[in-house]
């Protein structure tokens, strides 16, 4: 349809060839083929002029058209590929989701007026391609193969309780202390009762005994600021309340090992075209301070 759209713009075989860069034969062989399918005549053909037939006028118009919504969607694709538009699926753990993404995404919906956001908080592993997910912001050291990965930040776990709770019991100065306390933690999966302390040159490890494992965060916050006892939580969880000095850091020179600290990555289904929205994000999050 263009080549015929084109020869009957220039009204010559030959200087169509030209314009797409086909000989004059190639030419000749698509409005041909043209004609085959439709099964009829569309140009009356002589050594010096070239004539619609009634079919080939209304089928010019056609092609006219089909061209034209050709170069709207050429031109649509383009400006995509510039600039990010559209939705993106955005999935977090619930306490990290609240704690730390979800103060970001304004900022980065008001520098890209074109895009819009949906977002799952959500603590299990989704399947990106299964649900529909563009990101998924995970807090983990084993990552999913055959799924791109890109870091944004480093996660790490710390010590709290609260005021009142170490002014009453006092606070540990050393890791194996612990074990004269209540201590709350995660405790399922690689989240047990043995963890590593780490300072410059020494490092420990202690079986902490504890009363009450809670699979939350904002949960094990909650129950150390009401004097439950220590509890073990990622630094963005307490970040607040050690802020306005409703918790207090234990043990605060010493590192807590594996699996207690990482990275957290921005994982995405890899190709060889991410869509400009996507790179947008992640890199906006990548930008974010901790």
């Amino acid at each position: 349809m263009a080549v015929f759209a084109q020869v009957v713009d220039e009204e010559s075989f030959s200087s169509a060839g030209r314009k797409l860069g086909l000989t004059t034969s190639a030419v000749s062989r698509h409005v041909s083929r043209l004609e085959a399918h439709l099964g009829a005549r569309l140009l009356q053909r002589t050594t010096r002029s070239l004539t619609l037939t009634e079919l080939g006028q209304q089928v010019y118009v056609v092609s006219c058209r089909v061209l034209e919504s050709s170069r709207e969607m050429s031109a649509l694709a383009g400006s995509y590929s510039e600039k990010p538009t559209g939705i993106i699926h955005l999935t977090a753990s619930v306490v990290f989701g609240e704690t730390w993404l979800a103060p970001r995404l304004p900022g980065f919906l008001a520098k890209y007026p074109g895009v819009g956001l949906r977002v799952t908080f959500v603590d299990r592993t989704v399947d990106l391609i299964e649900e529909g997910v563009d990101i998924a912001v995970r807090i983990s050291s084993e990552l999913s193969p055959g799924l791109a990965a890109r870091p944004l930040c480093k996660f790490s776990y710390v010590l709290v309780a609260s005021p009142q709770y170490t002014q009453r019991h006092g606070a540990p100065l050393e890791p194996q202390n612990l074990v004269d306390h209540p201590c709350i933690y995660l405790g399922y999966g690689r989240f047990g009762n043995t963890w590593s302390f780490r300072r410059k040159d020494e490092s420990v490890d202690v079986l902490v005994p504890s009363r009450m494992t809670i699979n939350n965060s904002s949960a094990i916050v909650a129950a150390a600021r009401a004097d439950g006892g220590i509890g073990l939580v990622p630094s963005f969880a307490a970040r607040e309340f050690l802020v306005n000095g409703s918790l207090v850091r234990v043990l605060p020179d010493w590192e807590i090992g594996k699996p207690y600290v990482g990275d957290i990555h921005a994982v995405y289904t890899p190709g060889r075209h991410v869509a400009p929205k996507i790179r947008a994000l992640i890199d906006y999050l990548a930008g974010a301070t901790e």
